[in-house]
């Protein structure tokens, strides 16, 4: 995936059913047993999005192979979906975590093991699916990330959004420099003792510096994304104060790389026409390393003023941030404000509540089917709607009898042992 994330909670999907469009999601009591009253329907909405994002880019033609409407749509969703993902993964933390009051004392430790049975359940996921599918997982890097995060679920919203903002600051920098320093030698010494490049080639340098998704860089959407999880959002005062940052956090930092790097500092590397989809290699970040052990491409420190989907710079960072809390705020408010349009939305919000296994679900169906995955013959629309539509009757049909879906299911369960940590 060119993101790719990405899953929900992650990324990975959310637990529990949509809640009845009026509750507030901090005072809800549940209907019935079991059932959660404090999801926000256009959290779910937004996840969806950033599932079909991962479709486009996954499933739908190349960018080179677009024009008018359809480039951007392509262009948005490259990069931008798994940002998306990312920054609700770090929402769905809170959930866990609590919302708007961080939870203590054996609620936040038994909070903590949930999160970090999580954790390894994805990397181990990850670490298969990227046996058969590559470093375009993301399962595997939400792992890390998640695992990153735990010393950071108690903080307040705006620790946590300058900590967010510190990081996309300074960690593009900083993988600049350090990329140079793994030289052929170093990688293979390291991945040599690492049992986890060992099975997938997706190793803990991949993870952490050199992959898709590194923690380095990728630690800012999810940061991001906790301190949005902290927020009202079902307020009409946060809600405006949201679309004002992210609106002048996208002006600012595409502005800005514009202006510094030229007309060409947004462009995708998908241009070139080169495949970003699921069985297909994407570009590589700014400062990445190839994940084939390939010689290490000359990146100029220039390249930093760019701010193209997967860039991985300061301003790809905040432009993206600044985009994904538009969306969800938008889908927020859509929810908030539109009645009329909660009844025909709800199947869609149905993908969004199990995310996971509409992520995982649409490679398996890829490989099943044959169908190609974003590579520069493929031109029709055609099987992406199809998959988004197959996605859209599976998670209606299945959230008509299920609380969860599958996947979701199988990762709540694997938490269970966590209520007995005293």
């Amino acid at each position: 995936m060119t993101q790719t994330q990405p899953p929900q909670e992650t990324s990975a999907p959310q637990e529990n059913s949509p809640p009845p469009p009026r509750t507030s999601p901090e005072s809800a009591v549940p209907a019935s047993p079991g059932v959660s009253m404090g999801r926000l329907v256009g959290v779910d909405l937004a996840r969806a999005l950033a599932v079909f994002g991962m479709y486009v880019v996954h499933i739908g033609p190349p960018l080179s192979a677009t024009d008018g409407v359809a480039s951007w749509i392509r262009y948005l969703a490259d990069g931008h979906s798994s940002v998306l993902f990312a920054t609700l993964a770090g929402f769905s933390l809170m959930l866990i975590a609590g919302r708007r009051e961080p939870r203590t004392g054996l609620a936040r430790r038994q909070a903590k093991a949930r999160i970090a049975i999580r954790a390894v359940v994805l990397l181990a996921l990850g670490t298969v699916m990227a046996m058969e599918y590559g470093g375009v997982i993301i399962l595997g890097f939400y792992g890390v990330h998640f695992l990153l995060a735990l010393p950071l679920v108690r903080l307040r919203a705006r620790t946590l959004a300058i900590i967010a903002a510190a990081l996309a600051l300074v960690t593009p920098q900083l993988a600049f420099a350090l990329t140079p320093l793994l030289t052929d030698s170093a990688r293979q010494s390291i991945n040599a003792y690492d049992p986890l490049h060992r099975l997938s080639d997706v190793g803990v340098l991949d993870l952490l510096l050199s992959g898709f998704y590194p923690a380095l860089t990728w630690m800012s959407f999810v940061i991001a994304g906790m301190a949005l999880g902290r927020l009202d959002l079902s307020s009409g005062t946060v809600q405006r104060r949201l679309a004002a940052l992210g609106a002048a956090l996208t002006v600012t930092a595409y502005g800005m790389s514009l202006l510094l790097a030229g007309k060409g500092a947004l462009r995708s590397m998908a241009e070139d026409g080169s495949s970003s989809g699921g069985s297909g290699s994407m570009p590589l970040d700014s400062g990445s390393v190839p994940l084939d052990g390939g010689s290490l491409p000359d990146v100029p420190a220039s390249s930093l003023l760019t701010a193209g989907p997967h860039s991985g710079t300061t301003f790809d960072i905040i432009g993206s941030v600044g985009v994904a809390i538009l969306v969800i705020v938008g889908a927020t408010v859509a929810m908030d404000r539109l009645p009329r349009l909660r009844r025909p939305a709800k199947p869609v919000i149905a993908v969004g509540t199990m995310s996971l296994t509409a992520y995982v679900g649409h490679f398996l169906a890829q490989s099943a089917l044959s169908v190609p995955a974003g590579t520069g013959t493929q031109q029709s629309w055609v099987p992406l709607l199809m998959f988004i539509l197959g996605a859209i009757v599976f998670a209606a049909i299945w959230s008509s009898f299920f609380r969860r879906g599958p996947l979701e299911y199988l990762l709540n369960a694997a938490t269970k042992p966590a209520k007995y940590l005293r």
